[in-house]
């Protein structure tokens, strides 16, 4: 990208252009993980699908690198680069709603927490995840794995219809009639296809709910417990277990600050009776540390705690598990007491439900029978000690077994090819490579966990 490059953006962009020299290029070019500290020559602020479009198509001229950014939360940094252009979602917010329908448009830009609030408003809902900050473009096309996933399935389980521009610059609207190949693709295979500017979605009642934060003691028999209790829920009780070190928050005692807890997040979308006594059978495994857990209106749950504070570096790892034992949990809470960041924790999530119920074949997420999904992580400041927290990730990874792990995308980080082709395997990814090869046959959507049809 050169000074002319900039200049035509500027002739051909209705919306926001910033290049380095602008006010406010500093603040909007970073990323929730601050260590990706990249300069784009460009950011664009598109207001509508043209302006995608003609941002795509100069990036294509050019041979400039092209990363797409809805909230920012890219663990791998996809949504920054060096010297390219950074296409910002984030002035596309509007939100459309037909509440006879259940249905509403969404612009890629809008977080979850913006969309649950609007949706909120009618007692209605779409299943995202459980961090109101995260944009909803990212999160849905890697599948959305959420507060409501046994209850209503995945995010794309939810997708009726999405506006895409493709790497040749048109805008394309896809669902199961139009583009059919392409609106399969976009349902898990994240965004090496185009860039998604609106997505329709469909609305389910959701009102008030039992819901909220249990912190509980950290012992194995606690989590395995907690796990049992799960399996044998009703659709209705979404569960996430964070096996973690208790951060000093004001609501948790200061006795247990830097200790291990289990922090239980639930969501009973059901009757709140029935919803209530799904609590207490949680409360029963072990008397809570925190107790936070009560009759909420849905989008109040992403507001417990507020927004996540930015990290400068994160290491992970992910995988879907088919069973979870004594020795497992055991050396998880072992090697998260011992990790030396600052934020440290190995999240256990309970499946099923109505995400099992779809076909796996129906969409680009090829998990779908999957019991369990675990992901570890530790954030951290000084990016001199990456190798360090990386040993620890070895570490807890070595207490998996190692048939058949499988992967998410939406929690995959700097990983490599081989784990990709674990979130993408067999067919599903012969499929992708054949669909990539038609829409963005030179890669430039590159900026992502790349199916490579090269």
């Amino acid at each position: 990208m050169n000074t002319s490059d900039v200049s035509k953006l500027r002739e051909l962009v209705r919306g926001r252009v910033l290049e380095p020299s602008d006010a406010g290029y500093e603040q909007v070019r970073s990323v929730f993980y601050r260590g990706y500290d990249r300069h784009p020559a460009a950011i664009v602020r598109p207001r509508d699908g043209a302006d995608v479009a003609a941002a795509v198509t100069l990036a294509t001229a050019t041979g400039a690198e092209l990363a797409v950014r809805s909230g920012g939360h890219s663990i791998a940094g996809h949504g920054a680069t060096e010297g390219g252009i950074v296409i910002d979602m984030r002035d596309m917010r509007a939100f459309d709603i037909d509440t006879d329908g259940r249905t509403a448009w969404a612009g890629t830009g809008l977080t979850a927490g913006e969309y649950t609030r609007a949706a909120g408003a009618h007692g209605l809902a779409t299943g995202f995840g459980d961090t109101g900050s995260v944009g909803i473009g990212g999160i849905t096309l890697a599948g959305g794995i959420g507060l409501l996933v046994r209850k209503y399935g995945l995010t794309i389980d939810s997708l009726l219809a999405a506006e895409i521009v493709t790497a040749d610059g048109r805008l394309l609207r896809v669902d199961g009639d139009n583009h059919p190949d392409l609106f399969w693709a976009i349902r898990g295979g994240g965004g090496n296809f185009g860039v998604a500017t609106r997505f329709r979605y469909r609305l389910h009642e959701v009102d008030r709910v039992v819901g909220g934060i249990l912190v509980l003691p950290a012992a194995p028999d606690v989590v395995l417990g907690l796990v049992a209790l799960a399996e044998e829920a009703s659709d209705d009780l979404t569960t996430i277990f964070n096996l973690m070190k208790a951060p000093p928050l004001p609501f948790i005692p200061p006795e247990y600050h830097g200790e291990p807890v289990v922090a239980c997040m639930m969501i009973h979308a059901g009757d709140l009776d029935a919803g209530e006594r799904a609590a207490d059978r949680v409360r029963k495994v072990a008397p809570p540390i925190v107790d936070m857990v009560k009759p909420i209106r849905y989008p109040e749950f992403f507001e417990f705690g507020g927004a996540p504070p930015s990290v400068e570096h994160e290491v992970s790892h992910t995988r879907f598990l088919d069973e979870i034992d004594k020795r497992l949990v055991a050396g998880l809470l072992e090697q998260v007491a011992r990790s030396p960041a600052r934020l440290a924790s190995a999240q256990l999530r309970v499946l099923g439900g109505a995400m099992a119920r779809v076909p796996e074949a129906a969409t680009a997420f090829a998990h779908r029978g999957r019991k369990y999904l675990a992901t570890v992580g530790a954030a951290y400041e000084d990016g001199a000690k990456t190798s360090v927290h990386e040993e620890w990730i070895r570490r807890v990874t070595s207490l998996f077994t190692p048939e058949n792990p499988g992967a998410y995308s939406g929690f995959l980080g700097t990983d490599g090819a081989a784990r990709i082709h674990e979130a993408y395997p067999g067919r599903t990814r012969d499929r992708l490579v054949e669909i990539k090869r038609r829409y963005d046959p030179d890669n430039l959507f590159r900026l992502n966990h790349n199916i490579d049809a090269g």
